[in-house]
């Protein structure tokens, strides 16, 4: 246990005070009905019946007065409360391939429509990040709880270059390894340009998943280094899942782009590796309606977290029911209050 104002808890150093008092108290009295008693004087409620129980609601009284003085130093106590708490990451591709309007109006519009639909139905201890990814990857925002400003990031999102699906999963694995407080992983920023090495963390258990997850949307139209199964295995290897979502159709659209006219396809084969071996699902979407379904799926975990909580009220309740105990025994007792 521990307390927000510690300094409170000096005023238990009256307790013993308080104590010493009422012995005090107490040898008076006796000196009264020893000096008195013969005369009438002084009445010793009960005589020698009472005994022990004389002391009770003074006692109670004390305890009483104890409790709320913790009570004042506002302390915290350490609980496990079930919660759905997470973190997930929606990596968009943005590289040229999504402008494609095989999924109605584009790839990228649909995407984003039904990102946003997925963030409204997320409660608050939900944190939801934003990382687009082309030939590289970025986070566009961080993990928050903050909606205007995932919306925000959202529209933000415009169609670019060529696709690395390994750059958007490192970059969306970033993003919750710094949001956990850990260190982010040392990758290959471009082919040939090495970024200073991280330590290696222990990988996690096999089958042990962090309350995180990454949502992938993309085509799968892959062309850039490097491999994005070595990324899917630094996925499993900190225990972070990755759903994901299949934009477009298999037999593609053809683009044009500067003057040169490209076709691209979904490659529903490497989204279903990535996906089975981070244990979790992939999922193809035809069209808007399905791909907000999708989204209703990927639900967070149900967690049960130890944190602080403020537990004042306890004692403070507490602190009146041992007084309402010694009053009443004392009214009932001696008909008045100790």
């Amino acid at each position: 246990m521990s307390f927000i104002w510690p300094a409170m808890l000096l005023l238990l150093l009256l307790v013993p005070l308080l104590v010493l008092l009422y012995l005090r108290l107490q040898q008076r009295r006796k000196q009264l009905v020893a000096r008195y008693g013969s005369l009438g004087l002084v009445q010793g409620a009960g005589g020698q019946q009472l005994g022990v129980r004389r002391h009770v609601p003074a006692l109670l009284f004390l305890a009483g007065l104890i409790i709320l003085l913790i009570a004042m130093a506002r302390p915290q106590a350490t609980v496990s409360l079930p919660r759905v708490e997470g973190t997930v990451i929606l990596a968009f591709d943005v590289s040229g391939s999504m402008a494609a309007d095989d999924l109605a109006p584009t790839r990228m519009e649909a995407a984003k429509e039904a990102a946003r639909k997925f963030v409204q139905n997320q409660p608050s201890s939900v944190l939801i990040g934003l990382v687009a990814f082309s030939d590289s990857g970025f986070s566009v925002q961080a993990p928050t709880s903050e909606q205007e400003m995932i919306f925000a990031a959202i529209d933000r999102l415009e169609p670019q270059r060529g696709t690395s699906l390994a750059q958007g999963i490192f970059a969306s694995l970033n993003a919750i390894l710094v949001s956990l407080g850990e260190s982010p992983l040392a990758q290959t920023a471009e082919e040939g340009a090495e970024v200073e090495a991280a330590p290696t963390p222990t990988p996690v258990p096999e089958g042990t998943y962090a309350p995180a997850a990454i949502v992938l949307l993309t085509d799968g139209d892959n062309n850039e280094p490097p491999d994005p199964l070595e990324a899917a295995q630094a996925a499993v290897d900190r225990g972070v899942r990755i759903y994901t979502i299949g934009i477009g159709s298999p037999a593609g659209a053809t683009l044009d782009i500067n003057g040169f006219s490209v076709h691209t396809q979904l490659n529903e084969e490497l989204l279903q590796q990535i996906a089975q071996l981070t244990g979790g699902t992939y999922y193809h979407a035809e069209n808007e309606e399905e791909l907000q379904e999708v989204y209703a799926n990927l639900i967070p975990q149900l967690v049960v977290k130890a944190e602080e909580m403020e537990v004042t009220s306890i004692f403070a309740g507490a602190s009146i029911l041992v007084f309402l105990a010694g009053g009443l025994l004392s009214l009932l007792w001696f008909s008045r209050l100790p």
